[in-house]
């Protein structure tokens, strides 16, 4: 099977280059010889200028956390269930969902490996990764605004979403049915516990 090759460079709209260059990452990211994985490259697979990624993205590391929100947005969308435990659940089991995937894996360890940046390259990546806590502070905010009394989100990236990521950088699956739910027990405790009477 021969190599994919590079996009032709026709002009395209942010939206489209943005496609283009996610996918490009996720090609190279695949690539079973361990395709190089720098900006340049990653332009030329996407069939677009390389100073059009480092000015959108300023550097590999935040392009790589871009990828990675966006698919953790996709696959983990905000969803109401009317409660804290079933919003939490339901985000959680977006996140299995996604690391499952080959695809999902190979990004979640691609940004791990790339966490030795400069301190910009830090800031640049944090800033993608904002989004990712806004959702967790939309079902905070939730379930205050219906009376519940939800846990610091610094318990909640420790206790949920940890433990998910870690898997996935060390290619462990979760198991096969109930992960979330336990998870999501022990991080709300005792009085969060469904009713089994």
């Amino acid at each position: 099977m021969s190599p994919k090759q590079p996009a032709p460079r026709i002009r395209k709209s942010p939206e489209q280059v943005r496609s283009a260059v996610h996918q490009a990452v996720i090609d190279l990211l695949s690539d079973p010889e361990g395709a190089d994985l720098s900006i340049p490259a990653v332009a030329q697979r996407a069939g677009v200028n390389h100073t059009s990624v480092y000015r959108r993205w300023g550097s590999r590391e935040a392009l790589l956390a871009d990828v990675v929100t966006t698919r953790l947005e996709r696959d983990s969308p905000l969803v109401d269930t009317g409660s804290l435990r079933g919003d939490l659940i339901a985000w959680a089991e977006g996140g299995v969902a996604s690391i499952r995937t080959p695809e999902g894996r190979l990004l979640i360890r691609a940004v791990a490996l790339s966490m030795s940046g400069s301190a910009a390259a830090q800031g640049e990546r944090a800033q993608q990764f904002q989004r990712r806590i806004a959702s967790i502070e939309g079902i905070r905010e939730r379930a205050a605004a219906r009376g519940e009394t939800p846990p610091p989100l610094q318990e909640i990236l420790d206790q949920l979403i940890a433990p998910l990521y870690l898997r996935a950088i060390f290619g462990i699956d979760p198991p096969a049915t109930g992960y979330p739910e336990r998870l999501v027990d022990r991080l709300l405790g005792d009085t969060y516990a469904p009713d089994t009477d």
